[in-house]
């Protein structure tokens, strides 16, 4: 699909993931939806706006400007770290070049641990489809609701490389939960921040990934292409969260569900990364909802489309999972699973509450045993918070931990065989 077009599309590969901002409100101040959906300002769209042609190698900057990061939507505390906005070349699924955004952050006070300043690459759950959403414009707004973990990643000394995903910022559809495309734009974000002058970055140090929810999907993703993809990275470890590693597990939970909005954005966003027309499997409700999915962020979407049936959507009146067994979908949704047949080369903390009310606990789990019988060096590290929300913030400290020993060059210790 050319990243200009915006069709509508299906991919009944329905599922995903994503921390809901408005559950947040003991990790980020609550942004309000007036905030979080304003229109974009003209000048500000002119950095988001890519040139007539994307040439160079994966990872190369396009054009970057000064940013900031504040941790309210008031926008009176501000992160003491460097920002930089950077628009940088990726590959979409057909491995074409095209343009991605995305912010790197530089903490100002001195790398004081081993070596030089480690990077972490630092998939955000989801935020929308709406270019407004883009991860970029919401640390900036002081609306990122999972700003109070990159200040976390901050204040351990690192440098952060934050993509704003395919489609999320820049023209088309944002390519929402397709396995491929995150992974390999979570990887050029960080290969961007190595090249870009201004983040003052070691330009081939350190590297880790972590990811919660859609985050742990696509931190999931680069990990099992990362030394195929970006053998050049000196990865040294994952983190993944609350991982959607198989969408057929979990389209059940979404559908009907408070989180129903979720599956709407998997069905826009593989069909724009398939190329899948949805006309002809939505009734004008089902167009109409998807049309306005496609131009939302989270907080709109759960409060606006809670406990929503697809059934209801659809032109024959059968629910999208019902489509999953059935082509084109069954290809789409295999190609998602995480663990199938691919594996992490480096060590990889998986995290997963058993009281996960959107990605079932099983799903999580599985992705970890998945990667454990190929051979990889897997911790896997249940939870009791209740919640999918709960999980996440439950899961921060051992994250934190994890990434802190690797970069300390510590061993890893699997628990394969145990869960």
């Amino acid at each position: 699909m050319h990243p200009h077009r915006r069709p509508r599309r299906l991919a009944a590969a329905a599922v995903a993931l994503a921390t809901p901002v408005a559950l947040l409100a003991g990790t980020a101040p609550a942004a309000s939806a007036a905030t979080v959906t304003a229109p974009v300002a003209a000048d500000d769209a002119a950095f988001y706006t890519p040139p007539a042609s994307v040439d160079g190698a994966p990872g190369t900057v396009i054009r970057s400007e000064p940013s900031a990061f504040y941790l309210d939507p008031a926008r009176t505390l501000r992160a003491d770290a460097d920002v930089q906005r950077v628009m940088y070349v990726s590959t979409d699924r057909n491995g074409e070049r095209i343009a991605v955004t995305g912010s790197v952050l530089t903490p100002r006070r001195a790398w004081s641990g081993p070596g030089e300043r480690p990077v972490v690459g630092f998939a955000v759950g989801t935020q929308g489809l709406g270019d407004q959403c883009a991860p970029s414009r919401q640390l900036n707004a002081g609306t990122e609701y999972e700003g109070g973990f990159v200040k976390g990643l901050l204040s351990r000394g690192y440098g952060i490389a934050i993509t704003d995903y395919e489609g999320l910022g820049t023209p088309g559809t944002h390519t929402y939960v397709s396995r491929e495309v995150t992974g390999r734009a979570t990887l050029d974000v960080v290969r961007a921040a190595q090249a870009l002058p201004a983040a003052n970055l070691p330009d081939a140090g350190r590297v880790a990934l972590t990811g919660y929810s859609q985050g742990g999907g696509a931190t999931a993703a680069a990990a099992e292409i990362a030394a195929s993809y970006a053998p050049e990275l000196r990865l040294a470890g994952v983190v993944a969260g609350a991982v959607p590693g198989d969408l057929k597990a979990v389209a059940d939970n979404l559908d009907g569900s408070p989180y129903f909005a979720f599956l709407g954005y998997a069905v826009a966003g593989l069909a724009a990364s398939y190329d899948i027309d949805t006309d002809p499997y939505l009734n004008p409700r089902g167009e109409q909802v998807l049309e306005e999915l496609e131009g939302q962020c989270t907080v709109e979407s759960v409060a606006r489309y809670p406990f929503t049936r697809s059934a209801t959507l659809t032109a024959d009146g059968r629910p999208l999972t019902a489509y999953l067994d059935e082509p084109p979908f069954d290809t789409v949704v295999a190609e998602q699973k995480i663990g199938d047949g691919r594996k992490p080369s480096v060590p990889a903390l998986v995290t997963q509450s058993v009281a996960d009310d959107v990605i079932p606990f099983t799903v999580g789990r599985d992705v970890a045993r998945r990667w454990c019988a190929q051979g990889a060096t897997v911790r896997f590290a249940p939870n009791a918070a209740p919640t999918h929300v709960g999980g996440a913030v439950a899961s921060y400290p051992e994250s934190l931990a994890f990434l802190e020993a690797r970069f300390a060059g510590k061993p890893a210790v699997s628990t394969c065989g145990t869960f």
